[in-house]
């Protein structure tokens, strides 16, 4: 998106679930081949600044917001941490490097997982996809049971409405429009389980401005959420754009400017309209995105900081931009999200609220748990992150990896054999962490990758 006058505070975020009495027709899980290899990336760490030893300070702002808010929530699948605020060298996403100038930026947030069916089942949810009842393919679904944060936004009397662009997010498959007043798809949409070859930003622009200007959507407190998929491989040429060159992160930056130009006259869009003044607007990202490294390609299967390390930014009325280094997770999202419009916090929920930072209050440093169970397609991998270290447990926690993402951003030097304490104090600290998890098994359990004969999942 091009840079343009910055919309008054609002807020953009993630993605997943399904289905009730009657269970949806599982999508066909994807069968992944790695293109050839793109240009060498710098590890996302290393243009991304290491956190800071001590908290982020208080700044003088209001206590809190001025009253119940409207939040818009924008995610965009497969941005990467690496973009032109954080230091990446080509100047790809102008309005939203405007847009961060404006808000308060964590340098270090994590997805909840490393693709988009168990990320955005998370942030809908508050909790990580292995506590959640679901299908247990690739492509999950989740039942109506399951509770989703827009579900008590609808309770407490705020509209709610959400505009996608990927077959997946359709009424039929995830089970994502559960707790939606106006749910909406773009039209025309191509359905492929192995890519997307959709450019869909144009219709998806147009539908949100629809939506966001129907009075019966935003004539009162609203949520609104609109997920923008084009930087999501298949990376598509567009006119006047680039080309950037002929390596696949050349081509996933254009995809990114691509999108970033419908964000431009969104937030312009935005910016005009009588609620405007107070709104809150949310940023981040699904997942990230790989280009070769750990030998991966596009994302899903592994939890190394080019998957999930993302962009999490928030303008809201009142608020000093400013930014915090302190470790924070979408899992986060939900509980900001009920906080900001004034809804009670629900005790489920495993994250916390932003709001005490957001309106300058010191962000103290946290732990994050980065959840990928397992599948039709994938083992089960979970990530622990403390301080400046990293660890990541395969399986059944059966082998482990250990990495000072402060000192190695590449992961790649393994130091569980090379510092044995470091490693049993981290394993220790997971153990804790993940130990406090309600996980459950899929519905389906038969065909999960990497199960052990001797359990059920």
């Amino acid at each position: 998106m091009r840079a343009r006058s910055l919309v008054p505070p609002l807020a953009v975020l993630l993605l997943a679930a399904c289905s009730g009495a009657v269970e949806p027709a599982p999508v066909p899980p994807p069968t992944p081949t790695p293109p050839p290899p793109a240009t060498v990336v710098p590890p996302v760490a290393s243009v991304v600044p290491a956190p800071t030893a001590t908290p982020a300070a208080a700044v003088a702002a209001p206590e809190g917001p001025p009253g119940k808010l409207n939040v818009l929530l924008i995610t965009i699948d497969s941005l990467r941490a690496d973009m032109p605020w954080s230091g990446y060298p080509r100047d790809i996403a102008p309005a939203l490097t405007a847009f961060e100038k404006k808000a308060v930026s964590y340098t270090h947030a994590y997805s909840i997982s490393s693709y988009t069916a168990m990320s955005v089942a998370g942030l809908i949810t508050g909790r990580y996809p292995g506590e959640l009842d679901r299908s247990g393919y690739f492509f999950s679904s989740y039942p109506d049971t399951v509770l989703r944060f827009p579900m008590l936004l609808q309770k407490a009397g705020v509209r709610t409405l959400a505009g996608q662009a990927h077959f997946y997010f359709d009424k039929q498959h995830a089970g994502f429009h559960q707790g939606f007043d106006d749910y909406e798809m773009v039209s025309g949409l191509v359905a492929d389980n192995k890519t997307d070859s959709n450019i869909s930003s144009p219709q998806h622009l147009a539908l949100a401005e629809k939506m966001l200007s129907d009075k019966a959507n935003t004539g009162k407190q609203f949520f609104a959420w609109f997920h923008f998929m084009d930087p999501h491989d298949e990376y598509m040429p567009h006119a006047g754009i680039g080309p950037y060159g002929k390596h696949d992160r050349d081509k996933y930056d254009a995809e990114v400017t691509f999108t970033d130009q419908h964000l431009a006259k969104l937030f312009e869009f935005v910016a005009q309209q009588p609620w405007a003044k107070d709104t809150a607007i949310i940023i981040s990202s699904d997942h990230g995105e790989a280009f070769g490294e750990h030998k991966r390609w596009r994302h899903g299967f592994e939890l190394y900081e080019m998957l999930v390390r993302v962009p999490l930014m928030v303008q809201a009325p009142g608020i000093t931009p400013r930014r915090i280094d302190a470790h924070r997770s979408g899992i986060d999202l939900a509980p900001t999200i009920l906080d900001l419009a004034g809804v009670p916090a629900e005790p489920s929920f495993q994250g916390k609220s932003l709001v005490p930072e957001l309106y300058g209050k010191p962000a103290e440093d946290r732990d994050v748990i980065v959840d990928l169970p397992r599948t039709s397609d994938n083992d089960r991998r979970r990530a622990l992150i403390h301080d400046h270290f990293k660890i990541i447990a395969w399986g059944d926690d059966y082998s482990w990896e250990l990495f000072d993402i402060g000192a190695d951003p590449g992961e790649e030097k393994d130091l569980k054999k090379a510092d044995k304490a470091l490693f049993e104090d981290m394993k220790r600290r997971y153990k804790e962490a993940v130990g406090k998890l309600k996980d459950i098994c899929p519905r389906h359990t038969d065909t999960l990758k990497g199960k052990d004969k001797h359990h059920r999942c």
